[in-house]
């Protein structure tokens, strides 16, 4: 018995913690694929760009998102829309020798302005494809009396789109972007010290609760390991303490502390077909302790439920208002809502 549970409590919070390695490893790994591949970190700052360098070697050069001025810009009379709104007015100018198409929004434009001198915006270079490009370029060649091949020699066939840019999409896009990322970065750093150091896990510091954490995960070691009462697959009781070890999270707390305990039942189905239940054991303990012990199988809760109570007398069994409102008697009001409410009574 002694080698079965030696350092038990302490080896299953070991493998829940590296279990829930991969999925933050895998996110930021995901998130570094993304930022490569997608240029993300030229959205912070686009790539300042001159006419020194035409807008083909800048796209070939895997230059997406840039800033840039541009003087002398003339409407061309076409727009782009979208349900129905106009997002964007076409202008062409001529940049070091070089006819070039630019989208701007509607408020750089000023809702179509026939010419612009000067202005200075962050846009992304497109690649002008399809029938809309053909149509505008048609177009175009006959509002400028050019043959179709001409203005297609003349004019480049990259694009700079000030609304393909949104600056707020894009603001909210690396919001998201940092902050995933982080909160995985974080998670990544807590189980790998949690990993190292199992009594700094939530499972063991919420034992400060009674006692030291170090001193009580000690103890409750040794007992499951010396003389387990009562054993399940995952769940066992010793001399002071219950413990869960499961796949779903570990837990221990001390018998004394316990107040309330119940089961919750659960059918599992698929669409009509009902193929098995499953138990929740539920646990409150003093000073608002709780715990649920999800997936188990009936007979096994009502053996921790009935070794529980007999352990503990002063345990409430079962789940009705009765026991709801001793309970809620009990334990009173957790600290931060009572703040919270005194505060707000204040205010009023």
């Amino acid at each position: 018995m002694s080698e079965t549970y030696e350092h038990y409590i302490t080896k299953n919070i070991k493998s829940f913690y590296k279990r829930r390695l991969f999925a933050p490893i895998l996110y930021l790994l995901l998130l570094f694929l993304l930022w490569h591949l997608f240029s993300l970190s030229a959205l912070l700052s686009p790539a300042p760009i001159d006419a020194s360098m035409s807008l083909e070697t800048a796209y070939r050069n895997d230059i997406e998102y840039v800033q840039t001025t541009l003087e002398d810009l003339n409407f061309t009379g076409y727009t782009r829309s979208f349900f129905g709104f106009n997002t964007g007015y076409y202008y062409y100018t001529i940049r070091n020798e070089e006819c070039i198409l630019v989208l701007l929004s509607p408020a750089t434009s000023e809702e179509g302005l026939p010419m612009i001198e000067e202005t200075s915006f962050s846009g992304k270079i497109i690649l002008g494809t399809g029938t809309g490009f053909d149509t505008l370029l048609a177009n175009l060649s006959q509002d400028l009396d050019w043959t179709e091949n001409g203005i297609r020699n003349q004019v480049s066939h990259y694009i700079i789109s000030e609304p393909d840019y949104n600056p707020i999409g894009n603001a909210v896009l690396l919001t998201v972007y940092i902050a995933t990322g982080g909160y995985a970065l974080i998670c990544l750093i807590l189980f790998i010290l949690f990993l190292f150091f199992p009594v700094l896990s939530p499972p063991c510091q919420k034992l400060a609760l009674f006692g030291n954490p170090k001193k009580l995960l000690a103890l409750a070691e040794e007992e499951l390991e010396t003389l387990p009462q009562l054993a399940t697959e995952d769940m066992f009781i010793t001399e002071h303490f219950f413990i869960e070890t499961s796949i779903y999270g570990n837990a221990i707390v001390p018998i004394d502390e316990i107040i309330w305990i119940y089961k919750h039942s659960t059918l599992h189905k698929f669409f009509w077909y009902h193929f098995s239940i499953s138990y929740t054991l539920h646990i409150s303990a003093n000073r608002h302790f709780y715990i649920r012990c999800p997936k188990n199988i009936k007979s096994d809760i009502d053996g921790i439920i009935d070794y529980l109570a007999e352990a503990n007398h002063n345990i409430l069994v079962g789940f009705n208002e009765e026991n709801r409102l001793k309970v809620q008697e009990k334990q009173g009001t957790p600290m931060h809502v009572k703040k919270f409410i005194d505060f707000l009574n204040t205010r009023v």
